[in-house]
């Protein structure tokens, strides 16, 4: 006697067979429903709600600052020298503008520290991906980039002075040494991070050698590549305060960190809270102005963020 198995029975004769048009509705609604789930909206963001949700907050939380450092020197919680007012602070900004330096000094400091970022990229990119992909080399010299990483930039100025001498290429040179190790392993921290499913799947479309390295690690391995040049960045900009302190010398020009030594030296407490808050604003403005659109870019390129 044959037995039937309705478990192999796709179809069950006996299930209850609804309109042909009902599976049709069932099927359109499902798929309209994954539409609405996979849609982005995309709306221009009002003006004021960018006031209120992006202006508003650092303004307000600049303004407490500085509030309570009026408040602690009316308190007299220490010597004048020593705490100068905002409003001294202010008077030592408004001489230096009057007298055309101000930008000047900022500049010298803003340029170089981004041409030694840009040689930094240049440099620890391609050594980012010949450790992250060639097994022998990670082995050999991937501690290394750990412990320079870790290694303050301001143990290179020294050594930098005697070998180039009191010039921009010492103070290049700091940044390198400073900066390459922290984008380096951001980009093998970023490409250990790659499934290894991409990396099949482009071998099977023949993306290999630098094809592949273009076209499917790059690309999957650019959020910790970004962290890594962020904090690339940040290690850029340290390593040049800390020579510019250290070897300061007329034939340099004047830098932001020659210009905070400058306050020490003729013990000038505006000046010296000036420089620090001049150097806090450009580290800001760089990451505002470069860094978080990029951030904003790649989170929206994977779906991350809705654009605005």
């Amino acid at each position: 006697m044959a037995s039937t198995d309705i478990t192999s029975d796709p179809v069950r004769k006996d299930a209850p067979a609804g309109p042909p048009g009902a599976r049709t509705d069932d099927l359109a609604g499902l798929e309209a429903g994954l539409d609405a789930l996979d849609a982005v909206q995309v709306r221009r963001t009002p003006v004021r709600e960018v006031l209120l949700h992006k202006v508003l907050p650092p303004v307000l939380a600049v303004a407490l600052v500085v509030v309570i450092w009026q408040l602690l020197v009316q308190a007299q919680v220490t010597e004048d020298y020593k705490l100068p007012p905002p409003s001294a602070v202010w008077d030592s900004a408004v001489d230096m503008w009057y007298q055309g330096t101000l930008l000047e000094v900022v500049w010298t400091s803003v340029s170089r520290g981004l041409l030694g970022f840009v040689l930094a990229v240049a440099i620890g990119t391609p050594l980012g991906l010949l450790v992250a992909r060639v097994r022998f080399v990670r082995a050999a010299i991937g501690p290394i980039l750990s412990g320079l990483q870790s290694l303050p930039s301001v143990a290179w100025v020294a050594p930098a002075v005697i070998w180039l001498g009191l010039n921009d290429k010492m103070m290049y040179a700091v940044i390198l040494l400073g900066a390459v190790p922290s984008i380096a392993n951001g980009l093998v921290s970023g490409v250990d991070q790659v499934p290894p499913l991409f990396l099949r799947a482009g071998r099977t479309l023949g993306a290999t050698g630098l094809r592949g390295t273009w076209h499917i690690v790059l690309p999957a391995a650019l959020p910790g590549y970004l962290a890594g040049l962020k904090q690339g960045w940040a290690f850029s900009w340290r390593s040049l305060m800390a020579a510019e302190i250290i070897a300061s010398s007329p034939d340099l020009g004047l830098g932001l960190g020659q210009l905070l030594e400058n306050g020490r030296n003729n013990f000038d407490m505006p000046g010296i809270f000036l420089s620090i808050l001049l150097i806090l604003f450009v580290g800001i403005a760089i990451d505002l102005l470069i860094f978080s659109p990029l951030e904003r870019w790649v989170l929206r390129s994977r779906g991350l963020l809705v654009k605005n």
